[in-house]
């Protein structure tokens, strides 16, 4: 016999979908296909390369949440089949099988529905994190490759693109920053959850004496810019410096001076990049990243400016937004939604999918409490 009652939990299971479709808006979403299936069927269409992969991409990210939508209908419809066949023969096995395919279908839904949450102006870009050792010397630049790998991981565990644009390695061990971007839809969105300050708790393995050590790293997270946005920063304003490349150790990866770090004068923002080939391609993406960060300062001030005016109606997040505990006990906790794991591995492993789901969910609830107040 199972012991879940079905005859309630399947009507919330289609209540669920039916608000996700809603919001998601599927008739619009089919138009979209249908627009970007004759994009990519013009035959002139691998003329410009860039402009084609935007749109296969496009059309391939459509498709798969339509898919999403249309293969949670079907899996519901079959469950009730199963449930049927179940009570028909009363064996409790099909009906154990039947509760771990509610189980799946309704963490499907929970990860669906948090993607409806997110209605930023820049949710749906692409991301570029940035990662910068902070205090704790060695362990903090241990901890800033610790956590590019982890986010590598995440991206790689959910079939995202991602591409290292700039590396500044530590001398003994580390990373002293790292920039790179996650191609994917909503990676914006689900990824501006993990900005802050990152805090570690372990025994170093950089202390001969086997002392604990506390170490911070300090994650950036902007959408990606596009053309079709109006940043537009004057040449005057803007100082560049070119230099070559280089891998660990100060081990030169190219022999020329292809390497670009940018300067936003006005308000001091520097970009680097030496992932690409040749000077120019390096500085078309110093740009893109430089216009991205300028964008996001715009919004920054403009929503001090409303703040101001509508007084301070909610604490800011803190500069602490997680920790990872290794010693004396496992546990990674975030300090803003109080989610926890105790299963340190595989956060590291690329396991953040509750973090993020979390997080969305508390901003969402603290964007609520604010505009309410």
């Amino acid at each position: 016999m199972a012991t879940i009652d079905f005859s309630e939990e399947i009507p919330q299971l289609r209540a669920t979908l039916g608000s996700i479709a809603k919001v998601t808006d599927l008739d619009a979403l089919r138009a979209k296909i249908e627009e970007l299936e004759k994009q990519a069927s013009a035959p002139d269409l691998w003329d410009d390369v860039d402009e084609a992969q935007k749109v296969t991409s496009a059309l391939s990210h459509a498709q798969t949440e339509l898919r999403r939508v249309d293969d949670l209908t079907s899996r519901i419809d079959d469950l009730e089949i199963m449930l049927e066949l179940a009570a028909e023969e009363d064996d409790s096995s099909a009906y154990e099988d039947a509760e771990r395919e509610f189980a799946s279908i309704r963490k499907a839904l929970d990860e669906l529905e948090v993607r409806t949450l997110l209605s930023g102006e820049y949710d749906e870009r692409n991301a570029v994190v940035t990662i910068r050792a902070g205090a704790g010397g060695v362990d903090a630049a241990d901890f800033a490759e610790m956590l590019l790998r982890m986010y590598l991981r995440w991206a790689e565990r959910h079939g995202y693109a991602t591409k290292v644009m700039d590396t500044s390695y530590a001398e003994e061990a580390g990373l002293k920053s790292v920039t790179f971007e996650v191609s994917a839809p909503y990676a914006y969105g689900n990824l501006s959850v993990e900005g802050g300050t990152h805090r570690l708790v372990r025994i170093s393995p950089f202390d001969n004496q086997g002392r604990r050590q506390t170490s911070f790293a300090a994650v950036e997270v902007i959408p990606l810019i596009e053309s079709t946005d109006s940043i537009e920063i004057p040449e005057n304003e803007l100082k560049i410096d070119v230099f070559r490349s280089s891998g660990p150790g100060g081990q030169s990866v190219n022999t020329t001076d292809s390497a670009v770090r940018m300067t936003h004068i006005p308000t001091g923002t520097v970009v680097s990049m030496q992932d690409e080939k040749s000077q120019i391609q390096n500085r078309a993406a110093a740009l893109r990243v430089m216009q991205s960060r300028l964008l996001l300062i715009k919004k920054a001030e403009e929503a001090a400016e409303r703040k101001e005016l509508a007084g301070d109606v909610k604490a800011s997040w803190g500069d602490q937004m997680r920790s990872y505990v290794l010693n004396p006990y496992q546990m990674v906790k975030d300090l803003r939604t109080e989610h926890q794991e105790g299963n340190t591995q595989a956060v590291f492993d690329g396991a953040i999918d509750d973090f993020i789901e979390a997080g969305i969910r508390w901003r969402v609830g603290q964007e609520r409490e604010a505009a309410g107040a």
